[in-house]
């Protein structure tokens, strides 16, 4: 598709390497196959060597330009460990517990992105979402001006009227459920610096309800409101060039016509690139926008 097209011709014009710390899971060695073929960069698989060989075997799929890493036996745990131990020292962490940490693929994993042997780490395909965001947050720690975590989706449809071209990002997807103003207004300034990075574009978000400029009253959409501004005015402060409207229903902001008729105006309103929701369940696209690929993305670590 489009915009996965152009994320493929950029990283093969710059290669990345990427660890994948479920090594043993069959579609994760696909995936790292089909990463090599694409000239996208060097693809690191961590997990048991016999397991991963194994595993490997049994989908007819080539190790070759695949570098496989079991934690256990790497020449690299000690370092790490001292390294993590040090990181935690003065918290009580024992060097045990730092081992026992480091074993595990994605501490593993975080800490070569710390080490610079690795640019990133692609996860969560057999794991829960707090056990690939914590190493990362211990170890690679969030950008200096990140007060929330949060993730998002970057999703592209068939139907190019909507969104960007037919791409949007929808945040925030599994990390705070019930975020409070500040951190929902948090999330909209993290989803709008990445859907610019990597849109090239201004961004116009639309911080959802379940009401459309005060067609209902609730606690909720007081919320959004509040979060709204204050989105705004971190903007302002951060010099992000972008813009943002709230409460709108995601028909208003996604589709021209039912922007039209409910008599609403400005940049967004049926014109969203991005989408925030008021809490971790994702907003429901309209019936026409069938035919859609999605990635979750992490939208405040560095």
């Amino acid at each position: 598709m489009r915009f996965i097209g152009g994320v493929i011709e950029k990283l093969q014009r710059h290669p990345k390497r990427v660890v994948f710390p479920e090594g043993e899971e069959p579609r994760i060695l696909q995936a790292a196959r089909q990463f090599h073929a694409l000239r996208l960069g060097a693809p690191i698989v961590l997990g048991n060597q016999a397991k991963v060989k194994a595993t490997a075997a049994g989908l007819n799929i080539p190790l070759e330009n695949i570098r496989v890493i079991d934690p256990a036996a790497s020449e690299e745990l000690d370092n790490f460990v001292r390294r993590f131990h040090a990181l935690y020292r003065d918290k009580g962490i024992r060097a045990t517990e730092a081992r026992e940490a480091l074993l595990q693929p994605n501490f593993f994993g975080a800490m070569m992105i710390a080490m610079h042997q690795a640019d990133t780490l692609v996860s969560g395909a057999a794991h829960i979402t707090s056990s690939v965001l914590r190493p990362l947050v211990q170890i690679v720690k969030p950008a200096p001006d990140v007060t929330t975590i949060s993730s998002c989706m970057v999703m592209e449809v068939e139907d190019t009227r909507i969104g960007e071209n037919g791409v949007l990002f929808m945040a925030d997807c599994g990390v705070v459920p019930d975020p409070s103003v500040e951190e929902l207004a948090d999330i909209a300034i993290a989803t709008a610096r990445l859907a610019r990075h990597l849109l090239n574009v201004r961004p116009r978000v639309a911080l959802l309800s379940f009401s459309t400029k005060g067609s209902a009253s609730h606690p909720s959409v007081g919320k959004v409101q509040a979060a709204t501004a204050m989105a705004k005015l971190k903007a302002e402060q951060s010099l992000l060039e972008a813009d943002f409207d709230g409460e709108l229903q995601v028909d208003a902001a996604l589709v021209p016509e039912i922007a039209e008729r409910k008599m609403l105006d400005g940049k967004i309103a049926g014109r969203a690139n991005v989408l925030i929701s008021p809490n971790s369940i994702p907003a429901t696209l309209p019936a026409n926008s069938s035919g859609s690929s999605a990635a979750p993305t992490p939208t405040a670590t560095s």
